[in-house]
């Protein structure tokens, strides 16, 4: 094992956040009962904001690594349950938010954390998953215990370029499902519909549904945008609908009635991917790994390194990435 490696760190220098590939030993990492030789990361907007100087809301302890993400082989465990050279999955519990993640050749974490890589997968393909397809599948595991089958109606999935709704518009295609996609980029809809949506709107014919209830348009939603859109979405669900909320990058607040609730029956579900129990997390991975094929995770994928991450992090945040970045730590 070398003495030294190579990581993304996050510190503060004179009140100022400093983010730089540095050498890294063993000593520098947290405590944990697992190192982790880490392979392979992903950027999410969650990384972006972190990599943007968002100190205090994502980056909340220093020095830091960060990354929410990672995939790699476990060198030395004390966890009977896991052994040196299994290939594991961590997304969550804090990772690059208090405790280092991702963006580390070398990573320490608790065992409870991690989830056995599935064997459909290689361990590039389950970062294109990372945590954009962990909560994409949790969002669709909330519709379907809500009631919501492939035969009830469409199902909108708003931010549909992201990584959520690119994952989403997959699965729920793979299930049968009939698949609105909104997006802001209509010069996508060649590639949002060769993933699987059947058809692509404008996020401002949801901005226009400002009545507090509307005609019935889908029969549930995958929303990951909140603010206005998620408000005005939930007037126009059906009868005994779901909605399954994931994101805000469009707004915290949250402004509707009653009435969906009460005439409709509709289901508002909210999806937290960061601390869903290590049972539902290996149910999701598995189902992910069995519904989508490595050659469909190439299709929305690019891959990257540590070196290219700052320039990444802009474009996601401008909302001008398409799909899944995976950021190879191995090479650097």
């Amino acid at each position: 094992m070398p003495d030294t490696f190579k990581a993304l760190i996050a510190d503060i220098e004179s009140d100022e956040l400093k983010i730089a590939i540095t050498d890294r030993t063993l000593e520098d990492l947290p405590n944990g009962n697992t190192l982790i030789e880490v392979k392979y990361s992903s950027l999410n907007y969650k990384d972006g904001m972190a990599l943007d100087g968002n100190k205090g809301k994502v980056l909340r302890k220093f020095p830091i690594s960060p990354g929410i993400d990672l995939a790699g082989i476990v060198k030395t465990s004390s966890d009977n349950s896991f052994n040196t050279g299994d290939e594991v999955i961590v997304t969550g519990w804090g990772l690059g938010e208090t405790h280092s993640g991702g963006y580390s050749q070398m990573a320490r974490v608790n065992s409870e954390w991690m989830v056995s890589k599935p064997s459909s997968l290689s361990l590039k393909h389950s970062m294109s998953i990372g945590t954009a397809g962990l909560t994409a599948m949790l969002c669709v595991m909330a519709l379907e215990n809500s009631g919501v089958a492939n035969s009830n109606g469409e199902i909108l999935v708003t931010g549909a370029a992201g990584g959520v709704g690119n994952i989403s518009i997959m699965i729920l295609s793979k299930l049968g499902y009939s698949v609105t996609a909104m997006t802001g980029r209509t010069e996508l809809e060649p590639y949002l519909k060769n993933i699987g949506a059947t058809k692509i709107i404008h996020r401002n014919e949801i901005l226009e549904l400002t009545r507090p209830l509307n005609s019935i348009k889908w029969a549930g939603a995958i929303d990951t945008t909140g603010g206005s859109i998620l408000s005005n979405l939930i007037s126009a669900i059906d009868h005994e609908g779901a909605v399954a909320a994931c994101g805000n990058a469009a707004g915290i607040k949250l402004s509707t009635t009653v009435l969906p609730f009460l005439l409709r029956g509709v289901n508002l579900i909210g999806i937290n991917s960061v601390y869903c129990p290590i049972e539902r997390r290996i149910t999701a991975w598995n189902r992910l790994g069995d519904l989508i094929n490595p050659a469909e995770f190439e299709e929305i994928t690019q891959e990257i390194n540590l070196h290219d991450i700052n320039k990444a992090a802009k474009e996601i945040l401008a909302g001008e990435i398409r799909g899944r970045t995976v950021v190879n730590i191995a090479n650097m």
